[in-house]
C-alpha cells in the first residue's frame, strides 16, 4: 500500500475552510459510487470572484485532504480561474496521492464545479457548455450513488 505524503496528512489533520458558508450563493453536492465518499462545497461569489468557500467532507484521508486543497486553490479566484483547477494541480500541492486515491481529487473538483454550476443557475447567468457537460455526468453518478446508498 502506498502511504500518504506529509502534505496530505497535514491537510487531513488540519483541513482548511471547513463548514458551511453564510450567504453561500452556490452549493455543490457530490458523491463517489466506488468508495461512498460524500462532499458538499459552498461558495459565496461576488463580482465573479469566489470571496468565501467552505466544504463538508465525509470520506477518507484523501477526500478530506483534496477538498481542503481545492478550497485553498479556489478561494479568491475568479469563476473562470476556479474552473481551470484540475487533479494535477491538487496532486502537486499534496506532493502525491496513492493512485487508488486519485478519484478523491476528482470528487473535490466536481464539488467545486457543481457549486459554480449552482451559482450560474441561481444568478440566471449562461452556463458554459463544458460546465453543463460536467453537470450532466455528475447527475448520472449521483443517480447511481443514490440507488446504491440512498439519498445523499
Amino acid at each position: 500500500m502506498n502511504s500518504y505524503s506529509a502534505k496530505t496528512m497535514e491537510h487531513f489533520q488540519n483541513p482548511r475552510n471547513l463548514g458551511k458558508v453564510k450567504g453561500a450563493n452556490g452549493i455543490g453536492k457530490v458523491g463517489n459510487l466506488v468508495c461512498g465518499d460524500i462532499m458538499w462545497l459552498y461558495i459565496r461569489v461576488q463580482d465573479q470572484r469566489i470571496e468565501e468557500i467552505g466544504v463538508e467532507t465525509f470520506g477518507c484521508v484523501a477526500a478530506l485532504a483534496t477538498s481542503s486543497v481545492v478550497t485553498e486553490l479556489a478561494k479568491g479566484k475568479t469563476i473562470s480561474q476556479a474552473l481551470k483547477i484540475d487533479k494535477d494541480q491538487v496532486i502537486k500541492v499534496l506532493g502525491s496521492l496513492p493512485p487508488i486515491k486519485i478519484h478523491c481529487s476528482l470528487l473535490a473538483i466536481d464539488a467545486l464545479s457543481e457549486a459554480i454550476y449552482d451559482y450560474f443557475k441561481k444568478t440566471k447567468q449562461p452556463v458554459p457548455q463544458k460546465l453543463k457537460a460536467a453537470h450532466r455526468r455528475i447527475l448520472q453518478e449521483k443517480k447511481l450513488l443514490e440507488q446504491k446508498f440512498g439519498t445523499i
